[in-house]
């Protein structure tokens, strides 16, 4: 059953701080499982050029769904999309924790990110009034911040603790997440019923790069920003095989917290 919204409750209505309360939760997850999941195939002796590939694998599911996750999350009520993406993270979790393959897990929950990532941003329009959009755009930003540095920590600190109770924890975050999306109202789809044609979908989005690619503006921000974030990733994954080499340390608390450093270091680049 479909719910009415009144957007009279202010910014922090009860729709609004369940949606930072999941978007939170989920960016926790996702960057505390990194670590976790690090951890793990590190004590489960795999080579360390695999520990990349875990980072490409959670990355690609952006990629390849890109044409696709636009549209889903237009489908249906974008709190239901969020649910479901976050659904999909917690099975990647739990899988990972009944130690079925860390990659495939991870990979999981990459699916489950790009899924999430459109309906997160398209919601604030839906339950807050133009006015109010600026500053909610901010408190999500705000909250997925706090995760990254927040979660990054947590991740490392929980796997020297409990290997096992790191990627439990993640589990559970993901489970409150769940939770928190069922408070927020059923809206109406934005775009329902439109037809699923692969090819065409791709094809669409192709012309959709190509227009962007074709204005100048548009083109050095993709280039730009694809380079930034490219950069801080690397480096962030760079930390965790250089502070074993060179500081001799094998816990994995350090490296997170200098992960931490290099995520206000992306903050402040953005901003």
């Amino acid at each position: 059953m479909k719910q009415t919204l009144n957007r009279g409750d202010g910014l922090l209505s009860r729709s609004m701080v369940a949606v930072i309360v999941a978007q939170f939760l989920s960016a926790f997850g996702d960057n505390a499982l990194l670590f976790a999941t690090l951890a793990l195939i590190t004590q489960q002796h795999y080579p360390d050029w695999s520990q990349p590939i875990l980072q490409m694998a959670f990355v690609a599911a952006y990629i390849v769904l890109a044409p696709f996750v636009g549209q889903f999350a237009d489908s249906f009520a974008k709190g239901r999309v969020m649910m479901v993406a976050n659904l999909l993270k917690l099975v990647g979790a739990a899988a990972i924790l009944a130690g079925l393959n860390p990659f495939l897990g991870y990979g999981l929950v990459g699916v489950g990110a790009a899924a999430y990532s459109p309906a997160k941003y398209g919601i604030l329009g839906e339950i807050t009034r133009g006015e109010q959009l600026v500053k909610a755009n901010g408190l999500m930003e705000s909250s997925t911040i706090a995760a990254i540095l927040l979660g990054s920590v947590a991740g490392g600190w929980l796997s020297d603790w409990h290997l096992l109770a790191a990627i439990g924890a993640c589990a559970v975050a993901y489970g409150v997440a769940v939770v928190a999306n069922l408070f927020i109202p059923r809206l109406p789809a934005a775009r329902p019923g439109q037809p699923w044609h692969p090819g065409r979908m791709v094809s669409a989005f192709a012309q959709a790069v190509r227009t962007l690619w074709q204005e100048s503006g548009a083109r050095f921000s993709l280039v730009g920003t694809s380079l930034f974030w490219g950069a801080g990733v690397t480096l962030r994954l760079l930390l965790v095989l250089w502070v074993p080499v060179a500081l001799g340390i094998t816990t994995h608390t350090l490296p997170t917290l200098l992960n931490a450093f290099v995520a206000i270091g992306i903050v402040l680049g953005a901003a």
